[in-house]
């Protein structure tokens, strides 16, 4: 068989795996995706605005206190504020010499982080009407009962 057949296969339909875990990934990266489109005209991604939710929900908090709360990996959190603390959306107001940092939501922080709610509700909204509210509670339930297995 030449190497030119080989370019005229039918492309793979998207299948589910038999591998709830690649299955979740995907979905997951799906979503986050779904939530980076419309959140582009922000200049935030999904991570940066839920910190910055967070952070507008919290006021100012410790990076643990923030892990804990987002029930994410400190290193994810720190990550994430890099960005954020670069274009002044966070700062660290802890007292100069103090081991643990504290977060505070700047002004233009919390601008950002308004600007951006309405395009994260968009989303939120359109994932509603494509999955309906019944699956999508029925999602809800078991992504929570997944996070909670371990």
């Amino acid at each position: 068989m030449s190497s030119a057949s080989n370019n005229n296969k039918p492309a793979l339909k998207p299948a589910v795996s038999a591998c709830t875990c690649i299955n979740l990934r995907r979905s997951s990266m799906a979503v986050t995706a779904l939530y980076d489109r419309y959140l582009t005209p922000s200049g935030l991604n999904i991570s940066q605005f839920s910190l910055l939710k967070h952070l507008t929900v919290l006021g100012p908090v410790s990076v643990s206190e923030l892990a804990l709360e987002m029930r994410l990996d400190r290193t994810t959190i720190v990550r994430n504020l890099k960005a954020l603390e670069q274009c002044g959306y966070v700062q660290d107001t802890s007292v100069a010499g103090s081991r643990n940092r504290c977060l505070t939501l700047t002004e233009s922080g919390r601008a950002a982080y308004n600007d951006a709610a309405e395009l994260w509700e968009e989303a939120q909204r359109f994932l509603q009407a494509s999955l309906g509210e019944e699956d999508l509670q029925m999602l809800t339930t078991l992504l929570f009962k997944i996070e909670n297995l371990s």
